[in-house]
């Protein structure tokens, strides 16, 4: 059960949700797991969502009693945490390379990039230059045009062949839907 210290503070994080003594109506509806769906006083329902050790949530406020839920508040906010991160959560795996790097190695380099793209992950390739190999600065932009090259059909490329100190580096997308590109040509025209 959760007790509110500074109900200013909580109200500002969490404004869309009344919950126990913030909620101002006479009567309920009380919906939750072990327990009946039907139409209390508020004081009834908090009582009950106290002796469950839970809650009571303010699920819809517009409806006619408002529906109010007996659940665990903290855990609830957890979940939705866990969701939105989950969304925005973009990943930009790295993969290294050398200049000199062998066909199979490549290959194999190339399906783990492959899956990190299904995957929606972005891909780095990067080449590092140790000691005298930063003459050899060419051979790493070829290394990195080949594996664009061998992904054309799945990337978009974001950041072409570009130094940074001794690391050559490309940064690959995996390829947008079709209903998308068409509605950002749309957007541009």
């Amino acid at each position: 059960m959760i007790t509110i210290k500074k109900i200013e503070s909580f109200n500002k994080k969490y404004k869309n949700y009344k919950i126990n003594s913030e909620i101002k109506s006479k009567k309920v509806r009380l919906v939750g797991e072990k327990i009946e769906s039907k139409v209390y006083p508020l004081i009834k329902a908090l009582k009950i969502a106290k002796k469950l050790d839970l809650d009571l949530v303010e699920i819809n406020p517009k409806a006619n009693p408002t529906v109010c839920k007996a659940m665990n508040f903290k855990k609830f906010l957890y979940n939705l945490k866990k969701k939105k991160l989950k969304k925005n959560l973009i990943l930009t795996k790295e993969i290294r390379l050398t200049s000199y790097t062998n066909s199979h190695d490549l290959s194999f380099k190339i399906e783990n990039a492959k899956k990190f793209l299904r995957l929606k992950n972005k891909v780095k390739f990067s080449i590092w230059f140790k000691g005298r190999s930063i003459i050899y600065k060419d051979l790493g932009e070829k290394m990195l045009l080949k594996c664009i090259k061998l992904l054309s059909t799945f990337i978009k490329v974001e950041i072409t062949p570009r130094m940074d100190g001794k690391k050559m580096f490309i940064v690959l997308s995996p390829k947008t839907n079709k209903n998308e590109k068409s509605t950002s040509k749309l957007k541009k025209t």
